[in-house]
């Protein structure tokens, strides 16, 4: 009888029978692979090398770089049951290191910081403390972009002959011309607060970001003499000089300049801190925050006295008004509670900073008095002069040198309010509700929604002409001028203008304008 033949193993069954002893593998190493698949943090990438200063090229649309991110893994592969103890540890360790990460991104850091170590990357910004060298030493519900609220029509028909030569002057401020507005970008994310220095020698304009990330943008600067075609002699086109330095951890709220040193510029943050540039040494020092890094404290605005340069006053998120002594420790501060929602914004009397006004997400501007400060232990707080309510929140109250108190609120209204015999008044002294009520209320859209900075009246502070005067951010795409009796001025527009301008600031002295964008870009009218 011939010997059975073995039977032929067909190359499906030996890849079956591979594919089992894999599956066999993989199931009995399925603890290691677990500690494998569990993310680690993610080494911090290099520092990239600082580019040349030379102008950037030609613009190209380049597609935006992605953050690195771990590479997704199948549980399923890995032997782990949906259930499992290790998957769910997984995902546990995932949340808990997403988790840090954004924690760590918005600590307040403390002490003093060099402006080379914190310098902004990238090519708009790559300038650095080079961008600082010539400030050192110095002396309808919903908008219609584009559709003008106030026209040349407006300032022809004007009788009153005083009005009209102001509305002349005011409407001839031009657009700032040696670049685009869309190449000023004066900080990487939202303009939220924004302030010039009050240098007469050329403009330079403070602007602070969303993120905590300071501006720097001197006016005066020179563009390179270009081609037809917008290159220089390198064949590149050339960007602005701006720098931008991470300053704080969270929004920049506010500016102050100081009134005894031209080179500090004081910034406040809802980061719980308040900091002190220096200018001429390219440092960034840390004169308030509270003792304990974890306590919330966040702060919407500061003002100082010129006649007492050491102390700052200041307001929070929580309404709370604060007074500090910058020559004493850090977390030293007089807090006193004066409502409890928050204040938006607030301002001195720049001529007796005594008296102060404050705009509240509880409907009022109230007018305080420093010099009598009233009740006990917790509940001690400035004298309340006098308040007046609005239909909705107000979000800011700006004090001219004339007296006058401009107010922003949700009810579309901008509110003029006029006080010119308020240094007389005594300690603690009542206002009666009369002269409570605003002297002019003026139709203005003030729904910014979601992702446009509040907008808020600034007065020009020290107007050469003595006429005073602020400016405010318009939905369609302007900046507006008025004059204290609620009078339109000037209605600023100019070419390539493609977001709000929302946060406006007057020059204390000059007829020059500046608005920032929600995309980091600066307007200048001069």
């Amino acid at each position: 009888m011939p010997p059975k033949k073995e039977p032929v193993m067909s190359a499906f069954e030996r890849k079956r029978l591979e594919n089992i002893a894999n599956n066999n593998a993989i199931l009995s190493g399925i603890s290691t692979t677990a500690e494998k698949i569990i993310p680690k943090p993610a080494p911090k990438p290099k520092p990239k090398p600082r580019a040349s200063a030379t102008p950037r090229a030609k613009r190209e649309v380049k597609t935006r770089e992605q953050p690195v991110r771990a590479t997704r893994q199948s549980s399923r592969l890995a032997g782990l049951d949906a259930d499992s103890n290790v998957l769910k540890r997984k995902y546990e360790v995932e949340a808990e290191v997403k988790a840090e990460e954004a924690k760590a991104k918005k600590l307040r850091v403390s002490g003093d910081l060099q402006l080379g170590d914190i310098k902004v990357e990238g090519r708009k910004w790559d300038n650095g403390l080079d961008g600082l060298a010539g400030l050192k030493g110095l002396a309808v519900r919903g908008a219609q972009p584009g559709v003008r609220t106030f026209t040349d029509e407006d300032v022809k028909e004007t009788t009153d002959k005083d009005l009209k030569n102001l509305r002349l002057r005011m409407s001839g401020l031009k657009l700032y011309e040696k670049w685009e507005v869309n190449d000023i970008k004066i900080t990487p994310q939202r303009v939220y607060s924004m302030g010039f220095h009050p240098t007469e020698s050329k403009p330079i304009i403070f602007a602070g970001d969303k993120e905590g990330a300071m501006g720097v943008f001197d006016a005066s600067q020179e563009m390179p003499e270009v081609n037809e075609d917008g290159e220089d002699e390198n064949g590149e086109y050339p960007n602005p000089i701006i720098s931008a330095f991470k300053t704080h951890s969270r929004t920049i709220s506010s500016f102050h300049f100081s009134p005894a040193d031209e080179n500090a510029v004081f910034s406040a943050s809802y980061d719980s801190s308040i900091r002190k540039l220096d200018l001429d040494k390219g440092v960034s020092m840390e004169v308030f925050a509270p003792a304990d890094s974890k306590e919330e404290l966040p702060i919407s605005a500061i003002d100082m006295a010129a006649s007492d340069p050491h102390v700052i006053v200041f307001s929070t998120l929580h309404g709370s008004l604060g007074r500090h002594d910058i020559r004493e420790k850090t977390s030293s501060a007089d807090i006193w509670q004066l409502t409890e929602q928050k204040i938006g914004g607030f301002s001195l009397h720049p001529r007796h900073p005594h008296l102060l006004a404050t705009a509240s997400l509880d409907r009022t501007l109230k007018i305080w008095d420093l010099r009598k400060i009233t009740g006990k232990g917790d509940l001690r707080h400035p004298a309340l002069l006098g308040e007046h309510e609005s239909r909705l929140s107000v979000s800011h109250a700006s004090w001219s040198a004339g007296g006058h108190i401009a107010t922003s609120s949700y009810d579309d209204r901008i509110k003029i309010y006029n006080f010119p015999d308020a240094g007389s008044w005594e300690p603690g002294h009542d206002i009666s509700d009369k002269d409570m009520k605003p002297t002019a209320s003026i139709t203005h859209n003030n729904q910014t929604g979601r992702w446009v900075t509040i907008l808020k009246p600034q007065w020009q502070k020290a107007p050469k002409d003595n006429l005073h005067k602020f400016v405010i951010g318009n939905m369609n795409r302007f900046v507006d001028v008025f004059a204290a009796n609620g009078e339109q001025l000037a209605q600023l527009d100019g070419d390539g203008i493609t977001a709000v301008p929302a946060v406006a600031h007057f020059h204390p002295t000059q007829d020059w304008v500046a608005g920032g964008t929600a995309s980091g870009k600066l307007c200048l009218w001069m």
